[in-house]
């Protein structure tokens, strides 16, 4: 059996990409996994000639490692990999996708639009506190929060615009961020996420150490934790994701769930959400790279 971790890529989310990568590598050798790893911004000759055993670890993140297509570059290889298909990994990356997928199905999300850079300001959702996110992207990265419209510049426009030529328009919602990881169909627990004081879960919060990630939530009630737990679980039937997934949901002032986006890859570094709430269920990393295991020969199994 091996296993070959693919980390890195060329997308802004780089970085954790090779971080979450080496982690999922060394907790896969110390389970006594023979383990290749590789960065598909070389090249992807080291898909050539795999053998049989081996199972793909696509640790990526952002452009071209979620978005699916490197996921139907495996599928017209005839490879075992790990995660959503190229469909599923698709509309999950697209928030504008997702949204219409989630809404047709009845799940709450909070009011959103679509927009590009020269009719994101005219929009009656923009003169209220509000979200702008690009389109396609993760770790935080190109989100913009406007508790205050009237103090949003250019500039923040601009440098948000360089990422993607669209972006979702969301109504600000005041209350409590959670976030749910999802194994194979299961919710682990329910991790609050509590930033600074006055500022946002933005790219630097979510490194720094400076936001608190609480599992299990101190201010949220069990029931509600285990609503976000079965929501979590619908969405990510819903958006047919597989394996692994991690669902962001506010819970407003009156404790109505509101689902945020779905990652079909979440970050597995040692700082990272989906391994805190595994651990919470005693879950390691050696352990959670086995049960990732178990799910990629079950399902290649037919």
């Amino acid at each position: 059996m091996r296993i070959l971790v693919l980390g890195g890529g060329d997308s802004p989310e780089r970085e954790v990409s090779l971080r979450s990568a080496k982690a999922i590598a060394e907790a896969a050798r110390a389970a006594n996994f023979e383990v290749l790893e590789a960065d598909p911004k070389d090249n992807l000759s080291i898909l050539d000639n795999l053998p049989d055993d081996t199972i793909i670890f696509p640790i990526l993140h952002g452009a071209g490692g979620e978005d699916g297509q490197i996921q139907r570059e495996f599928e017209q290889r005839h490879l075992k990999y790990l995660g959503s298909d190229s469909q599923s990994s698709a509309e999950c990356f697209d928030k504008w996708l997702t949204r219409q997928r989630l809404e047709s199905a009845g799940i709450p999300m909070p009011a959103g639009v679509l927009v590009s850079k020269n009719t994101y300001k005219s929009q009656p959702l923009a003169k209220k506190p509000h979200v702008l996110k690009v389109l396609r992207g993760g770790s935080s990265i190109g989100t913009l929060l406007a508790q205050n419209p009237n103090k949003v510049t250019d500039f923040e426009v601009e440098s948000l615009f360089t990422l993607d030529t669209n972006a979702e328009l969301e109504e600000f919602i005041e209350g409590t961020e959670v976030t749910v990881p999802i194994l194979d169909e299961t919710a682990l627990p329910v991790i609050e996420i509590v930033p600074p004081i006055g500022e946002e879960f933005d790219y630097e919060n979510k490194y720094n150490g400076r936001t608190q990630e609480i599992c299990p939530p101190q201010t949220v009630s069990q029931d509600l934790q285990t609503k976000c737990q079965a929501l979590a679980e619908t969405v990510h039937k819903t958006m047919n994701c597989r394996h692994l997934s991690r669902v962001d949901i506010m819970i407003n002032k009156h404790g109505k769930l509101l689902v945020l986006e779905v990652n079909t890859m979440p970050g597995l570094t040692d700082q990272s959400l989906y391994p805190k709430s595994a651990a919470a269920n005693r879950i390691t990393m050696s352990e959670l790279v086995k049960r990732f295991v178990d799910m990629v020969q079950r399902d290649y199994s037919n």
